[in-house]
């Protein structure tokens, strides 16, 4: 069996589980190994990390799929097929983990790269970083859930018209249409991001685990459903060894400490 410590492209850092999905060989395009990595160590660690870091590696965070490969396979259907397997089960992967998703974005966002921020729980750019769906310029259609995910970011017309026009959006643009969260300097991205991971990492896991759970169901509920879910969740949460401690925490005017919450949870399995 395959661990951690054997896979070149992830690594648990302060209870960070950082993914590269691209890194500067082949143009900093969609790396396979990265994305097949990135799936296995979700299953692996479960809800052990307290975030996930997304990180490309070179001086784009994704160019997109890789092109000149499409044009070299003996048959590009199946290759695209394969590629975008591989794509999609690490978006299924992401989708559904309990913890906080955090992207750095560098410089280009393209194709796939694109997507995968649009599943990022806060991405983080910079006064240099632009997006471009690309997939029109290639004659493709989109893949890594963008035809879902953009539409409920910036609604319905904005997705087609940013999808069918092939817009490249500037930093600026994406804060404003709520792709990106915030910019920060381009020389400090990764760095940023990383912070703000570590800053979750030590966070009130089970509070994290229950809004993504809400968020998440509210897809395919009613106002109704999703408030008794809301009084489910908020009365459990009451109850749990972080919202005791959050509240302790509150009353007694000082810190909360949900690392030694979580440390004596894990001792109490």
């Amino acid at each position: 069996m395959t661990t951690l410590e054997q896979l070149s492209k992830v690594r648990i850092d302060d209870n960070v589980l950082r993914i590269t999905i691209a890194t500067a060989e082949n143009g900093n395009t969609l790396d396979d190994e990265g994305l097949e990595q990135g799936t296995h160590a979700l299953a692996a660690v479960g809800d052990r990390i307290g975030s996930v870091l997304l990180v490309g590696e070179g001086p784009n965070f994704c160019a997109g799929g890789n092109v000149k490969a499409f044009s070299s396979a003996p048959v590009r259907s199946e290759y695209v097929a394969g590629a975008a397997r591989v794509l999609h089960n690490f978006v299924r992967a992401l989708d559904t983990t309990t913890v906080p998703v955090i992207a750095g974005v560098q410089g280009w966002a393209a194709g796939a790269g694109m997507s995968l921020v649009c599943l990022a729980d806060v991405a983080l750019g910079g006064p240099g970083t632009k997006m471009r769906a690309a997939y029109p310029s290639i004659g493709f259609t989109p893949d890594g859930g963008i035809s879902w995910t953009l539409p409920r970011i910036i609604g319905d017309a904005r997705a087609r018209e940013i999808l069918l026009t092939d817009s490249i959006l500037s930093g600026d643009e994406a804060v404003r249409l709520g792709i990106l969260s915030r910019l920060v300097g381009d020389d400090v991205i990764q760095d940023e991001a990383f912070r703000l991971a570590r800053i979750l990492a030590a966070g009130p896991t089970s509070s994290y685990s229950g809004t993504k759970s809400l968020l998440r169901a509210s897809r395919a509920r009613t106002l109704t459903e999703q408030l008794d879910a809301e009084a489910a969740s908020i009365t459990a949460a009451a109850d749990s060894p972080a919202g005791r401690e959050g509240v302790d925490a509150f009353v007694e005017k000082r810190r909360a400490d949900f690392t030694s919450v979580k440390k004596a949870s894990a001792q109490e399995l």
